[in-house]
């Protein structure tokens, strides 16, 4: 056998220096029938495919190939049989070339045949032969990917379906359509592990090439497989005759329920799919029937937060509201406060969608839309009940918001939800739902808005020996020892493991309720609430860093660093912040470098800015007592918007400042600026969109605006002019010229 050569010789030459002659000659001894050099190389781990791949690339100037960016439409071009002849993985088809991935770029009968069979010049790539074979069975043979899977997944616990009896109005699904026993399998395997995993949602997305399923862990999405896309249509199609829903209607949202077991306990799944543009995505909440009720103490409060939400309780009537995005905790802090409040004495009623957690004397009441039974028809029903505490799941619309109020008004004291960013915007919200003003300051009692931070592991946590950021220097005390999550296998080598709960505890003074009465903004309500001892969900989230529970990373994650201005409105030559501080603010006495004047050091990250060139001052704030003109800030970039604030506001301008388009079209309704300074890469809502929507508005068409971007092409100035900007600034660009144009701006619009 030390005669034969490989059927890939060729390649003992491109990797001299590695392979010398005698270890070519013992190779030939070790090597198994029909095995080729590459895959003997490999075998007996002289080398791995990545060194080899790098090696040809480098000498023979070939393009390594991308497996993610297979065209499946190419097997119909390509056959099964001629690629697996050749050993040959297609990659993407044109008119005029075929491209594919090779591990022997010298193969003339390959390129021949191939030339041949589709009538197409051939473009080769490099890939190792382990990957071809394995993609060559994802692309042709999906069902052989799937095994692969199930043999990586061995040992996972088993899944029952708990089937329910059907009701006479269901409709019955026919199971043929999504029964084969790989699919099934793959589906209990999915759920099985995320529950396990201590997973709150599942995540099913289609995607270029596959569909990835991600779990959401301590509310962090984490990719835990991609499987092949011919698998993904039955996997949704399983998926929803589970949750008992239409597969045949892939137009419209759907959601459904399911019931399962893993280890015999009772899992109850909330399935929601949704239209997108590569298929349907699935996510998948998981309720865990047995959770147990969660004490006001166990929440992870401060002891100061736990013993303002007490007091909020002692209320025998009025609403108390619990405030924060999906997924942040809410409906386990009500039930924690029913906890705290449930006696043999008090009726406690509740309707939810759905019934998350099962507690012993109190009456739980499940919303059935399809039966008429919505949140609003519940409650009317529930106040003929004679409740005294009465818990609604969610208040969604005007309806269920009224009855809320009244139910409040006339003795009952009332639990709720509701999305809002922050407490005091829960007042704006309820306007906006639709109740007036003066009901919301009677009935409200109190307010608070939550959100989930991740707790640092026990097991590896670490002393951080960085310093902090420059803006987080004023929150954090000299000395104070800061960690940072390391990773270890307790934690799945993210170093977080569980969560705890910081909150913003707006309690309703008399002031408070004079403010909301007069309807007056927010901010107002939160200043007035601050005074009255409110603390923010910054300094809720703050005070767990410094004990060491959490980072600083994380604490940023959760929670935006609060603006470095004063929250009530000064006149423009009054914004520099006094000595000592601002009374009932949360701002720290001592202004952070951001509002010094821009030095080098701030100047210096800024590459859309160049302070270089800073002429005479145009504007005098306020002349003669005219008011300063209001100019909005739109800009992703913080340390961008706040040196142009600063050279604003010398200038006299009024300045407000928003990070994206969504918080720019907020402020706008707000502050009703005279002039705005926009900039178009954002994030969620661009430039573009806020302009279009600007313009749309009959209450906002005529503010000027000024667009920021660094894409100084003809085409971009066209489009924005199109959109109705009024003038058009390239990043970079000096300090005179943004004062220059707003000026010109305004001159022109008076």
């Amino acid at each position: 056998m030390a005669d034969t050569n490989f059927p890939d010789e060729w390649l003992a030459h491109s990797l001299e220096g590695v392979l010398t002659p005698e270890l070519l000659v013992e190779l030939r001894t070790k090597a198994q029938a029909g095995q080729t050099l590459w895959e003997t190389l490999v075998a007996q781990k002289v080398v791995n495919d990545e060194q080899i791949l790098t090696a040809l690339s480098t000498r023979f100037r070939l393009k390594l190939a991308d497996v993610k960016e297979v065209d499946l439409t190419v097997k119909e071009k390509v056959p099964e049989q001629l690629a697996r002849r050749y050993q040959i993985l297609p990659l993407r088809v044109t008119d005029s070339f075929l491209e594919i991935a090779t591990a022997n770029p010298f193969d003339l009968d390959a390129e021949k045949a191939l030339a041949f069979a589709t009538a197409r010049e051939i473009r080769m790539q490099l890939l190792a032969p382990s990957k071809i074979s394995e993609k060559l069975d994802e692309v042709y043979r999906p069902e052989k990917a799937l095994d692969k899977m199930f043999q990586q997944m061995e040992g996972s616990p088993e899944l029952v379906q708990l089937v329910e009896e059907a009701g006479p109005d269901e409709i019955a699904v026919s199971e043929e359509q999504a029964s084969q026993r790989p699919i099934v399998r793959l589906v209990d395997l999915i759920i099985s592990e995320a529950i396990l995993a201590r997973s709150s949602d599942i995540h099913i997305e289609p995607e270029e090439g596959g569909v990835a399923v991600r779990y959401r862990i301590d509310g962090v999405l984490r990719q835990q497989m991609k499987i092949p896309r011919q698998a993904g249509l039955p996997l949704i199609s399983r998926i929803k005759i589970m949750s008992s829903l239409d597969i045949a209607d892939r137009l419209r949202p759907q959601d459904g329920r399911a019931r399962v077991a893993v280890n015999g306990q009772p899992i109850d799944l909330r399935v929601s799919t949704l239209p997108a543009a590569l298929g349907e995505k699935v996510v998948i909440r998981i309720l865990d029937s047995r959770a147990t009720v969660k004490t006001l103490d166990s929440l992870g409060l401060n002891p100061d937060e736990v013993e303002s939400l007490r007091r909020l309780l002692e209320n025998h009537e009025g609403i108390l509201l619990v405030t924060g995005p999906t997924g942040s905790g809410k409906t386990t802090t009500l039930y924690s406060c029913i906890n705290q409040i449930k006696s043999e004495g008090v009726n406690i009623v509740t309707v939810e969608d759905p019934v998350e957690y099962r507690m012993q004397g109190i009456v739980q009441v499940q919303v059935q839309e399809k039966a008429g039974l919505t949140f609003a028809s519940a409650l009317r029903s529930i106040l003929r009940q004679d409740p005294n505490v009465v818990l609604v799941g969610e208040i969604r619309d005007r309806e269920t918001a009224q009855i809320a109020v009244q139910a409040s008004l006339t003795g009952h004291l009332v639990l709720s939800t509701l999305h809002t960013n922050d407490a005091a915007n829960a007042v704006t919200r309820l306007v906006d739902i639709g109740v007036e003003a003066y009901k919301i300051a009677a009935a409200l009692r109190g307010v608070a808005a939550q959100r989930l931070m991740r707790r640092l592991c026990l097991t590896c946590k670490e002393v951080w020996m960085e310093a902090p950021p420059d803006r987080l220097k004023p929150w954090i005390p000299k000395g104070t020892p800061l960690y940072r999550a390391a990773g270890c296998p307790d934690c799945a080598m993210t170093g977080y493991r569980g969560r705890f709960s910081i909150i913003e505890v707006l309690t309703v003074t008399p002031e408070v309720e004079r403010r909301i009465a007069a309807g007056e903004p927010a901010e107002q309500i939160a200043v007035a609430a601050r005074r009255g001892g409110m603390k923010s969900l910054w300094d809720s989230g703050l005070g767990h860093v410094l004990k060491g529970e959490s980072t600083v990373d994380e604490l940023m994650r959760v929670v935006d660093v609060p603006q470095e201005d004063v929250p009530e409105p000064v006149p423009a030559q009054a914004s520099r912040r006094p000595p000592g501080g601002v009374p009932g603010s949360r701002i720290p006495a001592e202004p952070p470098a951001a509002f010094a004047a821009p030095t080098a050091a701030t100047a210096e990250p800024l590459a859309h800015f160049d302070l270089l060139e800073e002429g005479p001052r145009l504007r005098v704030s306020g002349p003669h007592g005219v008011p300063a003109v209001k100019v909005l800030l739109v800009d992703d970039e913080d340390s961008l918007r706040k040196v142009m604030r600063d050279l604003l506001e010398r200038d006299g301008y009024d300045v407000s400042e928003a990070r994206d388009g969504v918080q720019a079209l907020d402020q706008i309704d707000r502050v009703g600026p005279d002039i705005i300074v926009l900039d178009l890469n954002l994030p969620g809502l661009d430039g573009y969109g806020v302009l279009s929507h600007l313009r749309s508005r009959p209450a906002t068409a005529s503010i000027p605006v000024i667009v920021l971007t660094a894409k100084g092409d003809e085409d971009n100035e066209v489009r924005v002019f199109e959109l109705g900007a009024d003038d058009f600034l390239t990043k970079p660009f000096r300090a005179r010229a943004l004062s220059a144009r707003l000026e010109a701006v305004l001159g022109r619009r008076r």
